[in-house]
C-alpha cells in the first residue's frame, strides 16, 4: 500500500498547484489493460472531454489497450475532442504517475494533435 500512498501524495501536490493557478487539466489514468484520459474544467465541476482504450471505436483497432500504441491514440483522441469542446491550453495532471512510457506518450501525442500544456 506504500506504493500507491506515493503516488496518490504526489498527485495531491500537483493537482493542488493545477488548482490554485485555476487551469484546465488534462488528466489521466492507466491499468494495465486499459488507459483513459479526460479534460476537466478549472472549477473541477464538470468534464469537458474524455477518451479511452474502452470505447467501443477503439477497442476494434486495438489489439492491445494496455501499451504505449493505445495510448498514442487516446491522446490523439482527447486532443481532439479538446478542440472540439472550445479547449486550447491545459495542465498535465499525471496523476501521480512517473512521465514515462504510456503517460509520456498520451502527452506526446497530444501535443502533436494541437494541444497545448
Amino acid at each position: 500500500m506504500e506504493k500507491k500512498a506515493a503516488r496518490d501524495r504526489r498527485a495531491r501536490k500537483a493537482r493542488a498547484k493545477m488548482r490554485q493557478l485555476g487551469t484546465v487539466r488534462l488528466t489521466i489514468h492507466r491499468t494495465p489493460r486499459h488507459t483513459y484520459a479526460q479534460i476537466i474544467s478549472a472549477d473541477a465541476s464538470r468534464t469537458l472531454a474524455s477518451a479511452s482504450t474502452l470505447e467501443k471505436d477503439m477497442r476494434g483497432s486495438l489489439a492491445n489497450g494496455g501499451n504505449v500504441e493505445a495510448a498514442k491514440a487516446v491522446g490523439r483522441a482527447i486532443a481532439e475532442r479538446a478542440t472540439a469542446a472550445g479547449v486550447t491550453e491545459v495542465a498535465f495532471d499525471r496523476s501521480g504517475f512517473n512521465y514515462h512510457g504510456r503517460v509520456q506518450a498520451i502527452a506526446d501525442a497530444a501535443r502533436e494533435a494541437g494541444l497545448k500544456f
